[in-house]
């Protein structure tokens, strides 16, 4: 991470991914900023508008000028919670770095727990949660279903029920800058890195106003970011399933050969003959359409493109002084070029 952003002596730093969440911003800050001034006097807020169309970015800037300890980085445009994720990780300068929505379904009072226990030395403390009764029915089955895929496919062991809601000690950020992949799914990514970790356990609050941004849709692309990205069960798989298939055609050919050759040649049936050739076609085009998948991301890869851009960042050591918009380009968290 550039030294730039590491311009003051900040203990603690929340890091807060906003989108289209202008009926939240002030309930937000008015429970989380006392909780924050009773751990420390050293401390920052730094939230991150990814490209919201309502009155967010307006907000956050009456906000700032309010309390100076509230940061605001401007996406250019909707990046997806990820990317707004990992801009507000590199810019924040805590030694204490601990994501939340501002939604409150994660509760900011946790945040003194969890800075006890990284006050006791661990690196990263994660919150538990132990009760999802406010979500829906439909997103706790398919939340389980996932993990419990993840824990039986990936390397790496993903913790159920953990979001991004969790402590991290500046060495763990330092080591998640060393992580530049394009396609990130945070929750993975957390997990990899390891380091010392604590529990604390919390039950998940519903949303204090607004609309939750998520959709079925957003969360299957979301769990498939996860499975592709930390497994590569489903490429193995498909030299599973290439090989009982030749085994059962195999089979097959010889029991054709055999009744051949004991009773002769039979008029084949057009109906079978269409439903194998459609079965196997199907799985044909499932196999190509993994594989699609992983070189997706190959692709994206490769192309190296900055994972965010920064229209303008207000409240850090390069803001503009002349109140123009300053374009900060990322590549990797250690190169935070401007261009004027």
């Amino acid at each position: 991470m550039s030294s730039a952003y590491n311009h003051q002596n900040i203990e603690l730093s929340l890091v807060v991914p906003m989108y289209n969440e202008q009926e939240t911003i002030s309930i937000f800050f008015e429970r989380v900023v006392p909780i924050l001034k009773r751990i420390t006097s050293h401390y920052e807020i730094v939230c991150i508008n990814d490209g919201s169309c309502d009155r967010t970015l307006e907000i956050l800037r009456a906000a700032n000028t309010i309390n100076p300890c509230i940061k605001i980085i401007d996406l250019s445009r909707n990046f997806g919670k990820e990317l707004a994720l990992t801009a507000g990780i590199d810019y924040a300068s805590g030694q204490a770095v601990i994501p939340i929505d501002c939604d409150l379904q994660d509760p900011p009072a946790l945040i003194e727990e969890m800075v006890a226990k990284w006050r006791e030395g661990y690196d990263m403390v994660l919150a538990v949660c132990t009760d999802r009764s406010s979500d829906s029915v439909l997103k706790r089955l398919t939340a389980q279903l996932f993990y419990k895929l993840m824990s039986r496919t990936s390397d790496v062991s993903i913790p159920p029920n953990v979001g991004d809601f969790r402590l991290m000690d500046r060495r763990v950020v330092v080591a998640l800058a060393n992580l530049p992949e394009r396609t990130r799914f945070m929750k993975g990514i957390f997990a990899w890195v390891g380091f010392r970790q604590a529990r604390v356990f919390y039950k998940r609050a519903p949303r204090v106003a607004g609309k939750t941004k998520w959709r079925f849709w957003s969360l299957w692309n979301l769990a498939l970011e996860g499975i592709i990205s930390f497994t590569t069960l489903p490429l193995k798989v498909w030299s599973y399933i290439g090989f009982t298939c030749s085994l059962f055609a195999m089979v097959y050919l010889v029991i054709i050969i055999g009744r051949t050759l004991l009773y002769g040649i039979d008029v084949p049936g057009y109906a079978s003959l269409l439903s194998v050739t459609l079965f196997f076609n199907g799985l044909i085009m499932i196999g190509i359409g993994i594989l699609g998948e992983y070189i997706a991301r190959v692709f994206i890869e490769v192309k190296r493109r900055p994972l965010y851009l920064a229209r303008e960042v207000i409240g850090f050591a390069s803001d503009s002084t002349e109140g123009g918009a300053d374009l900060s380009m990322h590549d990797t968290p250690s190169t935070m070029p401007a261009i004027d």
